[in-house]
């Protein structure tokens, strides 16, 4: 499996490098955004260990450009930037986990080996279906380029249908994941809601799919 760390303390950065290499892993090091960028798009690496404090491009935003690229490498943030508000914004940009400064290196392995199993599956930060742009972690919507402001559970609605583009939605899944009912909830609350998205996006937004549910159009 190949790795790659990228952290500007060079010391901690050759005991990772040595560390993690004892175990079985090819490791390459960077120890600034800018060069970790240019290794990551030269080859493909199973996981990227990264650090948010980097000097010129922070962590933060290497993340983001990699998703922005459609990169899909499993990111693992290491940081001693620990706070909640540090972590969250991490994984929103399109990190997969974070473990802070000091850590343990067996709880490091045990992380990468989970991330290596899940692989390079598309987890875009921001769904995009056709027109229609929703970003989770700001809560924001819009249609062609324009904002379009939804209620709470307007936006829960919009996310699972995007989050789930490539099929048709039931009724009965929608309740159980937006809703949180139970199966005697009435279904008809999922055909009024649909209503009122179709009303603020576009009446052409949300398909109906005969007797099986609701698809978000491409």
């Amino acid at each position: 499996m190949r790795l790659l760390v990228v952290d500007d303390e060079e010391d901690l950065a050759e005991v990772l490098r040595r560390g993690l290499a004892r175990e079985g892993f090819a490791v390459d090091v960077a120890h600034t955004g800018t060069q970790a960028l240019g290794l990551a798009a030269d080859g493909e690496y199973d996981v990227i260990v990264l650090d948010l404090r980097l000097p010129g491009l922070s962590g933060y935003e290497v993340a983001r450009q990699l998703r922005a690229r459609e990169d899909w490498t499993p990111i693992l943030v290491l940081s001693a930037k620990d706070g909640e508000y540090d972590q969250a914004d991490a994984l929103d940009l399109g990190a997969d986990d974070f473990l802070a400064k000091p850590f343990s290196f067996v709880v490091l392995l045990a992380r990468l080996r989970a991330l290596v199993r899940r692989g390079r599956t598309p987890r875009p930060a921001v769904l995009v279906t056709g027109s229609v742009t929703l970003d989770p972690a700001a809560r924001a919507v819009s249609r062609s380029g324009e904002p379009v402001s939804l209620t709470r559970r307007e936006f829960r609605l919009l996310e699972y249908l995007m989050t789930h583009a490539d099929r048709a939605v039931s009724k009965t899944e929608l309740l159980e994941h937006v809703w949180d009912v139970g199966p005697d909830a009435d279904p008809n609350v999922v055909q009024v809601y649909v209503g009122y998205l179709r009303r603020k996006l576009g009446a052409d937004v949300i398909r109906t799919v005969r007797g099986t549910g609701f698809r978000v159009a491409s």
